[in-house]
This record gives structure tokens, C-alpha cells and sequence, in this order.
């Protein structure tokens, strides 16, 4: 019981934390395209990051609020279709996390493409389904704009959580232990003490 409070808790925070940490990428560490409506958004570096490490609830959960409290500061209102799309790619990240094993020490290669063959599925499914879909379905968007908008957030997401991500995740590895591991630490001065008083004895 006490477990599992402390895992909601403990989500709960990742969530609030994660929501803002997005806000604050998504207003002004981000890069125009060219393509009206549509960055390079550094966010989502940060939102594989938080999804692999707090589960599927606060992958989903820190894409839809953040994304949303970005477009209604940035924008005066919210974009569903795009906000829902943002935690589409928060939720299929997360998935990844049972195939990695962060909390191990390791990031190698095989990680590095486990981890990418997730995001790249998490992005095509979110922006080049998902979004211009419900662009169509809620606010009847002509079709000949959304679709491309739709593959260019797509690809520029893939590169930059390919990039950005993939180097958040190994940095974190690096501050755990790897399995297997053991690190001896002693007094060389004690051992000496010890080891003499053992010679004395005999």
C-alpha cells in the first residue's frame, strides 16, 4: 500500500515538474521551421527523457499539459489535436523503458536503437496520423497543409529526440552503477593494523 502511494506521489511530482520543464522548452527553446505553426522543439527531448524514466501516466500526461499550457500562453487558446499528438508520442516512448534497463548502467547500442525504433514509431504514429486526423475531425482543416505539417514536426521530432534524447538518456546511465559491478573501498591504514595484529597473534 505504502509502495504504491509513493509511486502515484512520486509520479505525480514527475508530472508537475515534467509539465513545466516542457512550458519552458516549448516557449523559448525552440527553432522556426519555415513551415507555418510547425518548430523544432527541444521539449521532446526532455519528454522521452521524463516518459522512460516515470512510465506511460507521466509520458502522456507531461505531453498533453505541457503542450497545452504552451499553446494557451503562447497562443491564448489550446490546439487538441496537436496536444493529444503530443502525448501520443509521450505514451508509446514510455514502452521502450522495459527493453533499456536505465537503472542498470547501460546505454550501448543496442539500447541507442531500442530507443529510437520506439520514438521514430511514437512520432510517424502521432504526427502524420494522429494529428492532421484530428485536425480534419475537429476543426476541419483543409487537407492539403495538415499532412505536410504533420511529416516535417514528424521528422524534425525524430531528429531532434534521435539526438538531444538519446544523449539525456546516456548521461543519466552514466549516473547509475552498472550491474555487475563492485567497488572496494578501504583504509590502507586499518588493513595495515589489522594485518598486524593478526601476525602478532599467530
Amino acid at each position: 500500500m505504502k509502495k504504491t502511494q509513493l509511486l502515484s506521489i512520486r509520479t505525480i511530482v514527475a508530472i508537475g515538474i515534467g509539465s513545466a520543464v516542457f512550458l519552458v522548452l516549448g516557449r523559448f527553446a525552440a527553432i522556426p521551421t519555415g513551415i507555418p505553426n510547425t518548430e523544432i522543439q527541444t521539449a521532446y527531448a526532455f519528454l522521452a527523457l521524463m516518459a522512460i524514466l516515470y512510465g506511460p501516466i507521466a509520458g502522456v500526461s507531461i505531453g498533453f499539459i505541457g503542450h497545452m499550457l504552451k499553446d494557451i500562453t503562447a497562443y491564448g487558446s489550446p490546439w487538441f489535436s496537436w496536444i493529444i499528438a503530443s502525448g501520443v508520442v509521450g505514451l508509446i516512448i514510455s514502452f521502450a523503458a522495459n527493453s533499456l534497463h536505465l537503472e542498470d548502467g547501460y546505454f550501448g547500442k543496442k539500447q541507442l536503437i531500442i530507443f529510437n525504433i520506439y520514438q521514430i514509431i511514437a512520432n510517424l504514429l502521432a504526427w502524420a496520423v494522429v494529428a492532421p486526423t484530428l485536425d480534419i475531425w475537429i476543426y476541419a482543416e483543409p487537407i492539403d497543409k495538415l499532412y505536410v505539417q504533420g511529416i516535417v514536426s514528424g521528422i524534425s521530432n525524430m531528429i531532434t529526440i534521435g539526438v538531444l534524447g538519446s544523449i539525456l538518456l546516456a548521461s543519466y546511465a552514466k549516473t547509475k552503477i552498472k550491474t555487475g559491478s563492485l567497488r572496494l573501498e578501504y583504509d590502507e591504514d586499518d588493513l595495515i593494523t589489522t594485518y598486524t595484529e593478526n601476525s602478532t597473534e599467530n
